[in-house]
């Protein structure tokens, strides 16, 4: 089984951080998805997704993710079962850098709900939207 940790960062205007994913990932090519990676040996979700959202994007943040939830599915390009984490924090950011894929942007979430997105993505993002969390986490 392949685990993963993602991030998000929720903007003032309530806009989710998001990777657009280039033509050479192996996985989930051209389509959107949560910033993130794999858990390294020895590493937690939730380091994990530091780690991995200071490494994509330059945001480097000490505390203030919060889990949204751990998730499963099956991956075909795996051959089994993918298992995340997705972890959310407010900014007032409105820009950050790309370290990976074509764009790592803030994305209005009426708009994001219609573009291609990860399997990893598509399985949870309604559901964050809805969430208390991303209520908590976006403005009022």
């Amino acid at each position: 089984m392949h685990h993963f940790a993602s991030a998000t960062l929720v903007d003032p205007r309530g806009w989710l951080l998001m990777q657009e994913r280039d033509e050479h990932a192996r996985i989930d090519p051209e389509v959107w998805g949560f910033p993130g990676g794999g858990v390294e040996s020895g590493e937690t979700y939730e380091s994990a997704a530091y780690r991995e959202l200071a490494e994509e994007t330059g945001v480097h943040l000490e505390t203030g993710l919060e889990s949204f939830g751990r998730f499963r599915f099956y991956s075909e390009p795996c051959g089994g079962d993918d298992e995340f984490e997705l972890f959310a924090a407010a900014t007032r950011r409105t820009e950050v850098e790309c370290h990976e894929g074509r764009q790592m942007v803030f994305v209005d979430p009426a708009v994001l709900v219609g573009l291609p997105l990860t399997r990893s993505a598509a399985l949870v993002l309604t559901d964050f939207l809805s969430s208390d969390l991303y209520r908590k986490l976006a403005p009022s």
